[in-house]
């Protein structure tokens, strides 16, 4: 009965202090980081590709992704990007975070207008890839 009582009060703990079903927990998705550096539009084109790809076969809540742009990548994120603006889309709603450099962006002249809301703006895309490796992202590059 003690045993039972602990038990009990434990999980109890455990999903008030942390959100978790100490029964049947899930485990956390995979995080992977993708650098998106290239300019070639087709080559941004299939890079959005293989993540839809990696999405479907790896299943729900399997990976977690976010892709940092910078450099020539940036304009794999535009807005007007007749390549990629649909799949970026479709990827945003899959969980899919796009993240756009600001150094990159003032080197080029785009202003946060020519992005979809979609995309969040770091201050420079080097670190933030850096920065989530050191938060256990995996590194994946095109």
């Amino acid at each position: 009965m003690r045993f039972a009582l602990r038990a009990w009060l434990m999980s109890c703990v455990l999903s008030g202090l942390f959100g978790i079903n100490a029964q049947a927990a899930e485990p956390m998705p995979i995080p992977f980081v993708m650098q998106m550096t290239i300019g070639d539009s087709d080559a941004q084109r299939r890079a959005f590709m293989q993540i839809a790809k990696v999405l479907e076969d790896s299943g729900p809540n399997k990976v977690r992704i976010e892709v940092v742009a910078y450099e020539g990548g940036l304009a794999s994120l535009l807005a007007d990007n007749s390549d990629t603006a649909t799949l970026l889309a479709a990827l945003a709603r899959e969980g899919v975070r796009f993240k756009a450099c600001r150094i990159s962006m003032r080197g080029h002249g785009y202003t946060d207008a020519d992005f979809p809301l979609e995309v969040e703006f770091v201050p420079a895309g080097a670190p933030e890839v850096i920065r989530l490796q050191m938060e256990n992202y995996r590194y994946w590059r095109p």
